[in-house]
């Protein structure tokens, strides 16, 4: 979704076809955890479209040390605050060019569309150069200063003019009537429209201070069209530190808290594969966007799946292989 900024004057699904001759001669194996790996093996590829190919780390050496330095704290566990919303990609004071991709991430609460009452959950807003609203108990206005989502999503790029802007996410019940949930206001710097604003690159030899404008400019760029099912804050075969926040986001589609109905929209199932150990399931039918992982080191691979109230997939699945490589102690 793309939105332009122009300034005011002054569950599981049945097997496939052919799945009982696909699994001829294929024992399950017995024990609960040797017939999961088992399930996971064998019947889960048959019941499940081809999964897109993840978005891989950075192919130059200079951007990829760049992007990991940075893996800590796009993953890092938050618990300070039991209900939050914050900017998946974005941070004060970064420098981007127009359009600039936001990401939403919201935690203790679901996403349901604009319409449609369940109690706790809401749907986003921003907020562009404009303070909090003072009554609290008045719906957020319509206007180009109060961007709605009411559709259920999480993401959009946004069209803004050169100079500086002030951001603020707020979350909102079905009646845009706004939660006591919000970030902090953020200031981006835009330098002009991404068509005329040359790519930042890295220089080895002032690596700190070119990294951090390669990264802000990286994270704020649009996304590749053929991965609508996607971590916004991860990438393929990235080292992580255990626990580790997951932030999820689809691009077409609304997130909407399971047995609404709401046309066009769904909600995510995340599933964690990892070698000699019980796959974990994430059913988030309460319309989440993010997960907290608290796994072993090991290899693992995370399949992202966004299905209907029937757990119809409606995207196919995303797989992507991550790398536990240290624990921290919680």
């Amino acid at each position: 979704m793309r939105v332009n900024f122009r300034p005011r004057a002054g569950p599981a699904t049945g097997p496939a076809a052919g799945s009982d001759r696909a699994c001829e001669n294929r024992a399950a194996p017995a024990g609960s955890a040797a017939r999961a790996a088992w399930i996971v093996a064998v019947l889960l590829p048959l019941v499940l479209p081809a999964p897109a190919a993840a978005t891989a780390l950075p192919a130059g050496e200079l951007e990829q040390r760049c992007w990991l330095g940075y893996t800590r704290e796009r993953t890092r566990v938050d618990m300070r605050e039991p209900r939050a919303v914050s900017f998946s990609n974005l941070r004060d004071g970064y420098r981007v060019a127009s359009p600039v991709l936001v990401q939403f991430a919201v935690r203790g609460m679901g996403v349901a569309p604009a319409g449609l009452a369940k109690e706790g959950t809401g749907h986003h807003h921003v907020l562009v150069n404009r303070p909090l609203p003072l009554d609290v108990k008045q719906q957020i206005p319509f206007d180009e200063s109060h961007r709605h989502f009411g559709k259920g999503q999480t993401e959009v790029l946004l069209d803004l003019p050169p100079g500086r802007h002030k951001l603020r996410l707020l979350f909102a019940d079905h009646e845009h009537r706004p939660h006591f949930v919000y970030s902090r206001e953020i200031t981006v710097l835009v330098q002009g429209p991404r068509s005329q604003v040359a790519r930042p690159r890295i220089d080895p030899a002032r690596f700190e201070a070119t990294c951090a404008a390669w990264y802000e400019d990286e994270v704020a760029r649009p996304r590749p069209p053929d991965t609508p099912l996607h971590f916004t804050n991860v990438r393929a075969g990235e080292p992580l530190v255990s626990p580790f926040n997951l932030r999820l986001g689809v691009d077409g589609f609304g997130v909407c808290a399971a047995g609404l109905g709401a046309p066009k929209s769904g909600h995510f199932v995340l599933d964690v594969f990892g070698v000699g150990r019980a796959p974990l399931n994430f059913n988030l039918a309460n319309g989440a966007t993010q997960v907290n992982l608290f796994i072993g080191a090991g290899d693992y691979r995370l399949r992202l799946r966004f299905v209907d109230d029937k757990g119809v997939d409606l995207l196919p699945p995303y797989d992507m292989p991550v790398r536990v490589i240290a624990q921290d102690p919680v």
